[in-house]
């Protein structure tokens, strides 16, 4: 193995966080692109911690986020940059955004949690969109008749959403950080999505 010098270091450590546009930990940093270089999990992170504070007061930030680390641009600019993402972020009803935060604050729940949550039954395609998307799995199923999906979170829901765990949601008794939170989220028009025969 070789040595490293810390410019070096923090050099190929930004530059694999610019590559890579999802969140990496310093455990995958360590096991590819610095995988030929002595180097203790400490330096890795102090070098991330100087980049932090480089990038301070910037256009692009480097957050924790996920249990990885990337690098996104600040809200704040949002709304200027939006006329460049090509991929338009679809549209999600009231009920898919309500089912997702069910998830979210309760996981793990069986869709029939959810349904006592909601108060009304939901439809396979509002737990199929929010399984496409990646945003929720399921993690086991429940010991009781029938067996029912346990669903939960995914990484990729804390990526999209900027939170480094579960525990960084805001706080149901604060609507107005629920309100931030999920204003990333497109909301479609009201449809009928429910279903009572489902």
């Amino acid at each position: 193995m070789s040595q490293i010098n810390p410019e070096q270091l923090k050099q190929l450590i930004e530059a694999s966080l610019f590559v890579l546009a999802k969140p990496m930990t310093i455990k995958a940093l360590k096991e590819t692109v610095l995988a030929e270089f002595t180097v203790s999990r400490a330096k890795i992170k102090a070098s991330i911690e100087e980049l932090q504070q480089d990038y301070e007061g910037r256009g692009v930030q480097l957050i924790k986020v996920a249990g990885g680390y990337r690098f996104q641009t600040i809200s704040e600019l949002s709304q200027y940059l939006q006329p460049l993402w090509q991929e338009k972020a679809p549209k999600y009803s009231r009920a898919t955004i309500e089912t997702l935060a069910v998830i979210a604050y309760r996981q793990p729940v069986t869709r029939g949690d959810i349904e006592f949550v909601r108060g009304v039954a939901i439809s396979s395609q509002i737990i199929k969109s929010l399984n496409d998307r990646n945003w929720i799995k399921v993690v086991g199923h429940k010991e009781v008749p029938g067996r029912p999906a346990l669903y939960a979170t995914t990484t990729e829901f804390l990526s999209y959403f900027g939170l480094d765990s579960i525990t960084d949601l805001p706080s149901l008794s604060d609507p107005e950080s629920l309100d931030a939170l999920f204003s990333t989220v497109k909301s479609a028009p009201e449809k009928i999505e429910e279903s009572t025969n489902e």
